[in-house]
C-alpha cells in the first residue's frame, strides 16, 4: 500500500448506520458511580471555647455569620445569638457593644426576614441591658436608625419605625436627645422639599409638600398616621425627659392648673432638733441650676460633655423652626381626612375610623409642642406666636366642624373574605386607630385655648365667635350625667381652668364652674376622681383669688366651699386621704376668712368635734392636729362646742394618744396647744392692742381648760365612786391629778389654780380615800398648797358668803381625813415671814409662834395616839 493511501486510511470517517449504537470513543470516561452526602448539624467544640448554642456555635461564630452572603445564614445566626444570650445572661453586658454594632448595622439589609430578626434581638437585648450601658454607642444606633429612617426602600422604612418604637419604649432619654436630627427624619417619611424655579430646595415656610407612594402595602392615609403616631410618641418622650423648671406645667397630663402659678416649695424644719443648734437650716429653696419663675436670674441647665444634648432644645425659637415646617403639613394632612367620608348633622360631624385617629394624633403633636418649653416665660412667646400664625388657619379647619363623631359603617363579611389575606398596617398602626370622639374632641379644646391668652382683654371680643361652641361643648359633656374617665376629665379641667382665667368673667366662671360642680355631685365616682376634681376647686380658690376678683366672687365656688364641712362629716372615717384632702382646702379658705366657709363650719363644728363619731376621733393623728389648728379660725365658740372639745381630749388621753406631743411621743403633755390656742382667743390673752374682740368668754374658757386639766369628768368620777375597791378607785383619780395638774405646776410653771378646783379636789379626795390607803408625796404637797390657798381664801371671804361654808367644809374633810396633810399644812407656815395682817381674826400678840408650835405638838401626839389604837385594833381583827 502506497503511502498516500495509508494516510487517508488514518483520517477516513466512520460511516454511521441509522438503528445502530455509536461506538464508544477509546478514550471515553466511565461515568457510572455512587456518592453519599455528609451531614455535620454539629461542631465538635472543647470545652474551653465557651458557651455555645445548640449547633455547637460561640459568640464568635455567630458574629462572623452576620457579614454572609446568604440571608438565610444571617437570620439563623440572629436567632443563634438570641438563644446563646437568654441562656448565659451575664454575656448581655459583657458583650453589648460589639453585639448592638453588628445588629444595628442590619437594620438596612435588604432581606425582610433579617430585619426582623435584628429587631427581635434588639428588643431582647434592651430588656436587659440598661440605658447607662447603652449610652457610650447609643449614638451607632441613633446613626443606624437615621440611615433606615432615610432609606430609598419603603420597607425598611417601615423596618425602622419598628426599631424607633423598641428604642422609646426602653430609652426614651437617650433617643430624646437625637432630636435634632430625628425630627428631620419624620418629616422625610411624608413629605419631601419642594423645588424653587432655580432647582434648589426652598427654606422658607411651606417648603415641605406631602409624598404620595404606590409602592407600599399601605394606603397614603394608613402610612401617615403610622408615622404621626411615632412622631407624637417622640415628642412625648421629649417633653417628659427635659429638665423640668419649678412652677410650671406639670409633666402629667392632667394637670394644668399646676402649670398657671410659681409654686413655693415650704421648708419643712421641725425646731426641736435645733434646740442646742446642732444642725444647720438651709433656707435657699429657689436656688440651684432651673430657678423659680418669680426669679430674675437664669442660670444655664447642667449638661454633660459628650451626651449630644442641644442647648436650643427648650427654647421658643428652635420649636418655631420646627413647627413652621411641620404644621403646614400637619394642616394638609386634616383637610384630606376631613374630606374624606363624614357625614354631616344638625349637631356633630360623623367620621370614619382613620380620619378621626388621624385628627387625633395631629392635635397631640401640636399640644406636645407647646409642653416642649419648661419656662413660663417661653410657653407665653410660643402661644403668642401660634396665635399670631395659624389663629386663622385653625378657626377655619378645626372649628369649622366642631365637635366630631365616629361614622359607624355595618359592613358584611364574606366567605370570600375571610380566606383572602389582608396586608398588615406597618408598625402596628391599628393601635392608633382606636381613638374616641371624645377624645379628639377634648384635644381639640385643649389646642386651641391655648390662643386665649392671659392678660389680652382687648381680644376677648374676637375670640367669643370660637370660644363659644368650645364653652358649649364642654358644659354638654359635664352635665350629661355620664362618668368621664381620668385622662379626659382632666383635659375638660385643663380647658376649664384656662377660660376661666383668660376670659375674666364673672357669668362664664359661673357657668363653667356649675357644670364642673355637677359632675362634682355624682355618686359613686372613683377616689381618683373625686380628688381630681377637688383639687380643681381647691386649687382654683387658693391660687386665683387674689389676681382674679371674678374668681373670687363666684357663687358656684363660694356655694361648694360652704358644703365642705358638711362633706367631713358625712365622710368620717371612709375615706382618710379624701378627708385629708377636705380639710387642707377647708383650712385655706378659713384662714383667708371665707365668711361662707366660716358661718358653714360655725354650725357644723359640733358634729366635726364630737367625742364619740366626730372626725376629730375617727381620722388620723395628722388630721387631728389640722382640725385643731382650724379652731383658731372659728368666728365663736359657744359652750357646746367647748364641751364637745372637752369630751373628745378626755377621750383621746384615756386611750394613750395626744393631739399635740412634745418630741413626737404620745402622753406627754396631751391637749397644750389646744388649751393655748384657745388662750388666745380669749380676753386673757393679754393683747390689748388688738382691735378684734375676744371670741371666747373667760368663764367658757377657764371652764374647759380646768375641765381638761383635771382629766376625770363628772360621770367618771362618780363611777369611780361606785367601785367596790376604793384603793383601785383612788389610784386612778390621784394618777389623774399628778399627771395633769401636777405636771403643768412643775414643767410649765402654772402658779393660778381656781378655788373651784381646789374645793372639787378637796372633797372629792377624801371620799375616794381608802383608810388603808396612803397618798403619794406629790400628791400631798399638792393637797397641801390647796388648802393654804383655801385658808387664805377663808380671810377675804365675808361672813355672809355662801362659798365660805363651801370653802371650809372642804377644807376641814381633807385636814381631818387626809394622813400626813394637817402636818403638811402646819409645816408650810413660816412663823418668821408672816405679817401683822396675815391672821388679825385668829390671833394675836407677842405668843404667835409658841402658839403654832403647842399646836403641831398637839397634832402629833393626837396623829400618834390614833395610830396606836388603829394597830391595836387590826391585831385584835387578826385574832
Amino acid at each position: 500500500m502506497s503511502k498516500k493511501r495509508k494516510r487517508q486510511d488514518d483520517f477516513q470517517k466512520t460511516k454511521l448506520r441509522i438503528g445502530k449504537k455509536k461506538p464508544k470513543a477509546d478514550n471515553a470516561t466511565n461515568i457510572n458511580f455512587k456518592s453519599k452526602a455528609i451531614s455535620l448539624p454539629e461542631q465538635l467544640k472543647h470545652g474551653k471555647s465557651g458557651p455555645t448554642t445548640h449547633r455547637r456555635l460561640d459568640l464568635k461564630d455567630l458574629l462572623s455569620q452576620l457579614h454572609h452572603f446568604t440571608s438565610n445564614v444571617k437570620e439563623s445566626a440572629l436567632v443563634g445569638l438570641r438563644e446563646l444570650l437568654s441562656a448565659n445572661p451575664t454575656m448581655v453586658e459583657l458583650h453589648a457593644s460589639v453585639v448592638l454594632s453588628e445588629v444595628a448595622a442590619l437594620f438596612t439589609d435588604k432581606d425582610g426576614s433579617v430585619r426582623t430578626a435584628a429587631v427581635r434581638l434588639l428588643r431582647f437585648i434592651a430588656q436587659c441591658v440598661p440605658a447607662d450601658r447603652v449610652a457610650p454607642f447609643f449614638p451607632l444606633l441613633s446613626a443606624h436608625l437615621t440611615c433606615a429612617m432615610t432609606h430609598i426602600s419603603e420597607a425598611i422604612q417601615e423596618e425602622a419605625l419598628r426599631v424607633l418604637d423598641v428604642l422609646l419604649e426602653h430609652y426614651p432619654a437617650l433617643l430624646s436627645q437625637r432630636h435634632t436630627v430625628l425630627l428631620g427624619n419624620f418629616l422625610e417619611l411624608i413629605s419631601q422639599k419642594r423645588k424653587s424655579a432655580t432647582g434648589q430646595d426652598k427654606s422658607t415656610k411651606g417648603s415641605y409638600a406631602l409624598t404620595i407612594n404606590t409602592n407600599r402595602t399601605v394606603t397614603a392615609q394608613q402610612w401617615r398616621l403610622t408615622v404621626l403616631l411615632r412622631l407624637s410618641n417622640f415628642l412625648q418622650a421629649v417633653v417628659e425627659e427635659r429638665p423640668l423648671e419649678e412652677g410650671v406645667t406639670s409633666r402629667i397630663g392632667v394637670g394644668m392648673w399646676a402649670g398657671e402659678r410659681g409654686l413655693v416649695t415650704p421648708v419643712e424644719v421641725s425646731w426641736e432638733d435645733h434646740v442646742h443648734g446642732k444642725g444647720k437650716i438651709q433656707l435657699f429653696e429657689n436656688s440651684g441650676a432651673l430657678p423659680n419663675m418669680h426669679s430674675s436670674y437664669r442660670l444655664r441647665p447642667d449638661s454633660k460633655a459628650g451626651t449630644g444634648m442641644n442647648k436650643e432644645l427648650y427654647s421658643a425659637e428652635m420649636v418655631q423652626g420646627f413647627a413652621v415646617t411641620l404644621v403646614p403639613l400637619l394642616l394638609e394632612i386634616w383637610v384630606e381626612a376631613a374630606g374624606g367620608e363624614r357625614v354631616q348633622t344638625d349637631s356633630v360631624c360623623l367620621l370614619s375610623v382613620e380620619s378621626m385617629a388621624l385628627m387625633f394624633q395631629i392635635l397631640t403633636i401640636l399640644q406636645l409642642l407647646r409642653r416642649l418649653t419648661p419656662q413660663r416665660d417661653q410657653q407665653d412667646v410660643l402661644d403668642a406666636w401660634f396665635r399670631n400664625s395659624y389663629l386663622t388657619e385653625f378657626k377655619q379647619q378645626f372649628m369649622k366642624n366642631f365637635p366630631y363623631g365616629l361614622l359607624e359603617v355595618a359592613r358584611h363579611k364574606k366567605k370570600a373574605d375571610a380566606k383572602r389575606s389582608r396586608p398588615q398596617v406597618p408598625c402596628a398602626a391599628s393601635a392608633g386607630n382606636n381613638v374616641e370622639p371624645l377624645a379628639v374632641n377634648v384635644t381639640l379644646c385643649q389646642v386651641m385655648v391655648t390662643f386665649s391668652l392671659r392678660d389680652q382683654d382687648h381680644v376677648a371680643a374676637e375670640d367669643a365667635d370660637w370660644l363659644g361652641p368650645i364653652r358649649i361643648f364642654i358644659k354638654d359633656t359635664l352635665t350629661n350625667g355620664s362618668k368621664l374617665s381620668l385622662k379626659h376629665l382632666g383635659a375638660l379641667l385643663e380647658v376649664v381652668w384656662r377660660m376661666i382665667v383668660t376670659q375674666r368673667s364673672r357669668a362664664i366662671t359661673d357657668d363653667l364652674l356649675q357644670a364642673v360642680f355637677v359632675q362634682y355631685q355624682l355618686k359613686n365616682l372613683a377616689m381618683n376622681i373625686r380628688m381630681l376634681l377637688l383639687r380643681f376647686f381647691s386649687q382654683l380658690y387658693v391660687q386665683e383669688q387674689w389676681n382674679s376678683p371674678h374668681i373670687a366672687r363666684s357663687r358656684i365656688l363660694a356655694g361648694w366651699l360652704a358644703s365642705l364641712p358638711m362633706q367631713l362629716v358625712q365622710l368620717g372615717s371612709r375615706n382618710p386621704q379624701l378627708s385629708a384632702q377636705l380639710l387642707e382646702t377647708v383650712q385655706s379658705a378659713a384662714a383667708r376668712g371665707h365668711k361662707d366657709l366660716l358661718l358653714s363650719l360655725q354650725k357644723t363644728a359640733c358634729s366635726i368635734y364630737d367625742h364619740q363619731e366626730g372626725c376629730v376621733v375617727v381620722l388620723p393623728v395628722e388630721s387631728q392636729k389640722r382640725l385643731i389648728q382650724i379652731l383658731h379660725f372659728m368666728p365663736e365658740f359657744p359652750a357646746e362646742l367647748l364641751a364637745c372639745l372637752s369630751q373628745c381630749l378626755d377621750e383621746l388621753l384615756s386611750s394613750g394618744l395626744s393631739l399635740f406631743a412634745r418630741n413626737g411621743t404620745a402622753g406627754e403633755y396631751p391637749a397644750e396647744g389646744s388649751v393655748a390656742l384657745f388662750l388666745t382667743k380669749s380676753a386673757l390673752s393679754g393683747c390689748s392692742g388688738t382691735q378684734q374682740e375676744a371670741t371666747l368668754k373667760d368663764v367658757d374658757y377657764l371652764s374647759f381648760f380646768f375641765s381638761t386639766l383635771t382629766g376625770c369628768q363628772q360621770v367618771v368620777c362618780h363611777c369611780l365612786d361606785a367601785l367596790g375597791c376604793r384603793a383601785q378607785c383612788f389610784d386612778v383619780f390621784q394618777n389623774a391629778i399628778v399627771g395633769n395638774l401636777v405636771s403643768l405646776f412643775v414643767f410649765c410653771g402654772l402658779v393660778v389654780v381656781p378655788d373651784c378646783v381646789c374645793v372639787a379636789l378637796l372633797r372629792c379626795v377624801p371620799r375616794l380615800l381608802d383608810v388603808n390607803f396612803l397618798p403619794n408625796e406629790t400628791l400631798l404637797h399638792f393637797l397641801s398648797d390647796c388648802c393654804l390657798s383655801m385658808l387664805s381664801l377663808l380671810l377675804q371671804l365675808e361672813q355672809s358668803a355662801r362659798k365660805r361654808d363651801a370653802v371650809w367644809e372642804a377644807c376641814f374633810a381633807a385636814l381631818s381625813s387626809v394622813p400626813k396633810l394637817l402636818r403638811l399644812v402646819l409645816q408650810s407656815f413660816h412663823v418668821s415671814d408672816l405679817c401683822e395682817e396675815e391672821l388679825p381674826r385668829f390671833y394675836g400678840g407677842e405668843s404667835r409662834e409658841q402658839w403654832l408650835s403647842d399646836l403641831l405638838y398637839c397634832y402629833s401626839v393626837t396623829m400618834s395616839s390614833h395610830r396606836a389604837n388603829v394597830a391595836m385594833r387590826e391585831n385584835l381583827n387578826l385574832f
